[in-house]
C-alpha cells in the first residue's frame, strides 16, 4: 500500500496542509485539491493509483482538516488560488498535472493563471464559474434561495458521538450515498477531530464553511464582485496549458452551466462527461476518474 506524509506549509500567517502519497524522487508532480467540505484524503483511492507515475500531492484548502482557519472574510477565490500558488512555490513543482474538484477546481485554474510555467495540464471536475462577460446588472445581490442555503449551513450538526456514528449518519446522507466505503471513512477520519470525552467535531465549522458558500453561490449566480483584487475569473481566457472541464450525468443542472462557462472562457479547452455518476466522481467511481485521467494524459501528452 502507497504511504501517506503529512507536509505543511507556511503561508500568510498560517498553515496550509498538504498529504504526498509515496515517493517524490524522479517523478512529476500531480495536484489534488479537493472540493468544499472535504479534506486531501477524500482523493486517496485516485491517488494511490496514481503514485506510481507521479509525486502526487493533495492539498488541505483553507478552512478544512488540518490547515489553518483564517477569520470569515478570508474566502474569496483569490485566497484559495494564492494558498495553491505558495505551495507549488515553497515545494518548487513544475510540470503540474493539476486535478481539482469544485471550488478546488478553481482554485488549480487561477493558479495556472497567476503561475503559467509550473502547469503541464488541468483537470478540473466542474469547477465553479461565473462569466464576466454575462455578469448581472450592478448591486444585483445574492438570491433568497442562495442566501437560504448559505445560512442552513450553519444549522448543520458538527459533533457526533463517535467516528462510527459519524459515519453511519453520513452514509444515509444523498450527498454521500454514492460515495465508497473507503473515501467515506477518509472523511471521517481526517475531516473530524477526536475530543477528549471520544465524541468527533467536524474540523471545516459550519460558519467557515457559510463562509466559503457565499463567494460559491454567487459565482453560481453570476453576482460575483470580488473583493479589493477585482473579479479574478477574467483571467481565465489567459490560461495557457491544456484544460479538461469534466461533468457527471446526475449532477445539478448548475455544474454543466458552470462547466459550459469555463469550456467558453479557456482558449482550446476540451470536455468529458461521466456516465452514471453525480457531482463527486472521485469518491463514487474511482476507476472512472482515473481512465478519464488517463485518457486526458494520452492526448495532452
Amino acid at each position: 500500500m502507497t504511504n501517506r506524509q503529512r507536509l505543511w506549509v507556511d503561508h500568510g500567517g498560517g498553515r496550509i496542509a498538504l498529504v504526498r502519497w509515496g515517493e517524490a524522487a524522479d517523478k512529476p508532480p500531480a495536484l489534488l485539491v479537493h472540493g468544499t467540505g472535504f479534506v486531501a484524503e477524500v482523493c486517496d483511492e485516485v491517488a494511490r493509483e496514481l503514485a506510481s507515475r507521479y509525486a502526487v500531492y493533495g492539498i488541505d484548502r483553507r478552512g478544512h482538516g488540518a490547515s489553518h482557519q483564517p477569520s470569515t472574510e478570508r474566502y474569496h477565490f483569490l485566497d484559495f488560488a494564492s494558498d495553491i500558488c505558495a505551495v507549488v512555490e515553497a515545494l518548487d513543482l513544475t510540470d503540474i498535472f493539476g486535478i481539482g474538484h469544485s471550488a478546488g477546481a478553481t482554485d488549480l485554474l487561477l493558479a495556472a493563471k497567476l503561475l503559467p510555467r509550473r502547469f503541464a495540464r488541468l483537470f478540473v471536475m466542474e469547477p465553479t464559474i461565473m462569466d464576466p462577460r454575462a455578469v448581472k446588472a450592478d448591486g444585483a445581490g445574492l438570491s433568497d434561495n442562495g442566501n437560504a442555503y448559505a445560512r442552513g449551513v450553519l444549522r448543520r450538526q458538527r459533533e457526533f458521538d463517535s467516528a462510527a456514528a459519524a459515519f453511519q449518519r453520513f452514509r444515509t446522507a444523498p450527498a454521500f450515498a454514492e460515495w465508497s466505503e473507503g473515501a467515506l471513512w477518509a472523511y471521517v477520519r481526517h475531516g473530524f477531530e477526536t475530543l477528549p470525552d471520544g465524541r468527533v467535531r467536524l474540523l471545516c465549522r459550519p460558519e467557515i464553511e457559510a463562509a466559503m458558500l457565499g463567494p460559491i453561490f454567487e459565482a453560481m449566480e453570476q453576482v460575483y464582485a470580488g473583493d479589493e483584487r477585482s473579479n479574478p475569473f477574467v483571467g481565465l481566457s489567459g490560461i495557457e496549458c491544456p484544460v479538461r472541464v469534466a461533468t457527471a450525468e446526475k449532477s445539478s443542472p448548475i455544474y454543466k452551466e458552470m462547466a459550459a462557462r469555463a469550456v467558453a472562457l479557456i482558449p482550446g479547452a476540451s470536455q468529458w462527461t461521466f456516465e452514471g455518476v453525480g457531482h463527486c466522481v472521485a469518491q463514487e467511481a474511482p476507476g472512472l476518474a482515473l481512465a478519464a485521467l488517463e485518457a486526458f494524459e494520452s492526448k495532452s501528452g
